[in-house]
């Protein structure tokens, strides 16, 4: 409890542009993850996930639509992972997690985002080792017991929950995931601001100043490359700044 937690939302740009990276970044994923566990969401978890995700980051359904039959094809594209671990401005620790067709343009890309902002790229597991991968679902409340009870009740292996600022945290180990969320779904009047898997910091590292402000630049600067997924960071931002 009381451990500094922040997920990283993908914030709905006014522009175009935006939408159109957002969009493409979902399609992506979500053709990779009916390609590999089948088209069906009902009987592969993992796209049943990433639709509910999408849907709730206002992507159009025929975005979704379109990723799916796409995967239900023969051929098509061939996309694998590929993960880069380094340290940003202010000695933070950041995992890019990217979906590539060309690997030596996405190395290239996320590299020289690290080059330009003050960031060193790393070995694998450089910094994955200070990150637990978790799921984590967020929602309004005060009164943690009631989500503890329905957690419980459901025999989830819960790794923490946090009560603060208005707001109830629920960390779970991955596999964890949809029996959780089908728990907390009984709880009355339940609304989740966050329900996704990810790389959670067990520390975080203080950055203020310049290098607050280039941390900034550095993430913008790798979400704004097309095979970059995600990006996980533990840095802890000036109150005044928000990413």
């Amino acid at each position: 409890m009381g451990r500094a937690f922040e997920v990283r939302k993908m914030s709905m740009a006014k522009t175009a542009n935006a939408k159109t990276k957002i969009y493409s970044k979902y399609g992506k994923e979500i053709y990779v993850a009916a390609k590999s566990g089948g088209p069906d969401p009902s009987a592969n978890l993992t796209l049943r996930r990433l639709i509910d995700k999408a849907k709730k980051d206002q992507v159009p359904s025929h975005v979704i639509d379109k990723a799916i039959d796409k995967a239900r094809g023969a051929g098509g594209e061939d996309y694998s992972p590929a993960r880069y671990e380094g340290f940003g401005p202010g000695g933070c620790m950041v995992i890019v997690d990217c979906l590539t067709d060309n690997n030596a343009r996405t190395i290239a890309d996320v590299r020289l985002c690290f080059n330009k902002n003050g960031a060193k790229i790393g070995a694998p597991g450089a910094a994955a080792h200070m990150f637990d991968q978790l799921a984590v679902f967020r929602f309004a409340g005060t009164d943690d017991e009631p989500a503890l009870e329905a957690l419980m009740e459901a025999d989830v292996d819960v790794t923490d929950v946090e009560c603060e600022n208005g707001n109830i945290t629920v960390f779970a180990p991955v596999g964890e995931f949809d029996k959780a969320k089908t728990a907390l779904a009984t709880l009355p009047g339940i609304s989740f601001e966050v329900e996704d898997i990810s790389w959670v910091p067990q520390t975080s590292t203080a950055i203020s100043g310049e290098d607050a402000e280039m941390m900034q630049k550095f993430i913008a600067a790798l979400e704004d490359c097309d095979d970059v997924q995600q990006v996980y960071h533990n840095a802890e931002f000036p109150a005044d700044l928000s990413t």
